[in-house]
């Protein structure tokens, strides 16, 4: 009897099953007529989502003519289900995973590019470890975005280690390895301050080691001073915004001084036009504030609302119940400037790092930008004075007095 091996990949960041036989006309025909199965030229196979309902015409297109294999499949799942500390990105639940009829019960997902290159590259025993790890994540109430950094850059050094136990490094063995992220992979200050603080909580907390790792300095990161868009090229670069929507959301973010997962995350409720604020909560930090209502933007908030007619969610996604997406803000961003001659740093941030500058120009007192960008200590509000050019245009030159005084 011909056996089917059902292989997992990834085709344009997707999870895929691949369908792998030895060639038989008739096979072929039965697995042609499967729904949204696909060609890979690369592999030579046929393939389907990873999703029970694809699974199951799948097997039900073979029946007797030939026999499944999905060994390494049910491998793939179970590893990758390890690497989401269990319920994140999971199946249903083990025994569910491959039942005796061959049956999936599983869930079509997308997991983090980290999980799809390094998942075969650690040890069972690290992934338990790794899963320890984001289980107290959880338990203390860290955000969704700190345990994505913490467990991708915790992933690196098992990845690394390969079988080596990770509970089993010493202070020196963890030096070389930051020494060797940096230098040989070249990964950025940034990072390697990231990586460091994820395997400082492993061992001071997940393993409850003395603070032995002060030990490993941190690498110094460089200032840079923010990117900053002009006031005329704020409003040259909206008014070339045709889509309502589209320029709704960068004036509303520009107005506001809002990241781009506030405005994304804005509901129809957080705006108050009796007060003329917005509500910001669960902003970075876990943190509520609440900001200006520019009268220009209520005015277009008004005339979007009328068109658009949204829910819940002031900006709604393309499915029902989601809002809009950060890299689709993003996207919209770089759409608007792209003609405008901007450095290449400049991103939708960069509309938060001007609403404070302009403010500062404009004679705000920087305690209340603190306040209103949400920022817990004011030094990091003190970086908008280093491009403000509100006391930079008053200083004469000492060339130009000594000009002048020649001059006379």
């Amino acid at each position: 009897m011909i056996t089917i091996v059902l292989k997992p990949f990834h085709q344009n960041a997707e999870e895929r099953i691949g369908i792998f036989f030895d060639f038989n006309l008739s096979l072929d025909r039965k697995i042609r007529k499967i729904h949204f199965v696909r060609w890979n030229n690369a592999f030579k196979c046929w393939h389907l989502p990873v999703n029970s309902e694809s699974y199951n015409e799948l097997s039900a297109a073979v029946g007797d003519a030939a026999a499944i294999d999905n060994s390494r499949l049910r491998f793939y799942l179970e590893k990758r289900n390890k690497i989401q500390a269990g319920n994140q990105f999971a199946i249903a639940n083990k025994s569910d995973a491959v039942a005796t009829n061959n049956n999936f019960s599983i869930k079509r997902i997308k997991p983090p590019a980290s999980a799809k290159s390094l998942i075969w590259q650690v040890s069972n025993e690290n992934l338990e470890e790794l899963a320890k790890m984001v289980q107290l994540l959880k338990l203390q109430g860290k955000s969704d975005r700190t345990i994505d950094t913490y467990r991708s850059e915790f992933l690196q050094l098992l990845q690394t280690i390969q079988k080596k136990l990770v509970s089993s490094l010493t202070t020196e063995e963890l030096k070389r390895y930051m020494v060797y992220a940096m230098e040989t992979k070249g990964i950025s200050e940034n990072t390697a301050n990231s990586r460091l603080s994820a395997i400082k909580f492993y061992f001071e907390q997940v393993l409850g080691g003395e603070k032995f790792f002060w030990e490993i300095p941190r690498a110094k990161k460089p200032k840079l001073l923010p990117k900053l868009i002009s006031e005329e090229k704020i409003i040259l670069g909206l008014m070339n915004v045709a889509n309502l929507k589209h320029r709704t959301l960068l004036l509303l973010a520009y107005s506001a001084g809002l990241r781009v997962s506030e405005v994304v995350g804005l509901k129809i409720a957080d705006i108050n036009s009796d007060r003329m604020q917005i509500s910001i909560n669960g902003a970075k930090g876990k943190k509520d504030r609440m900001v200006m209502l520019s009268a220009s933007i209520l005015e277009l908030l008004r005339e979007y609302y009328q068109c658009y007619k949204p829910k819940e969610w002031l900006f709604q996604g393309q499915h029902k119940g989601e809002h809009y997406s950060s890299r689709s803000a993003q996207e919209i961003f770089k759409s608007a400037y792209k003609n405008l001659g901007l450095p290449e740093q400049c991103s939708f941030h960069s509309l938060r790092h001007s609403f404070a500058t302009h403010l500062l120009e404009n004679g705000t007192d920087i305690s209340y930008i603190q306040r209103l960008l949400g920022h817990s200590d004011i030094k990091t509000t003190l970086i908008y004075a280093q491009v403000s050019n509100r006391d930079a245009g008053k200083i004469e030159s000492p060339l130009d007095k000594i000009l002048r005084k020649k001059k006379g």
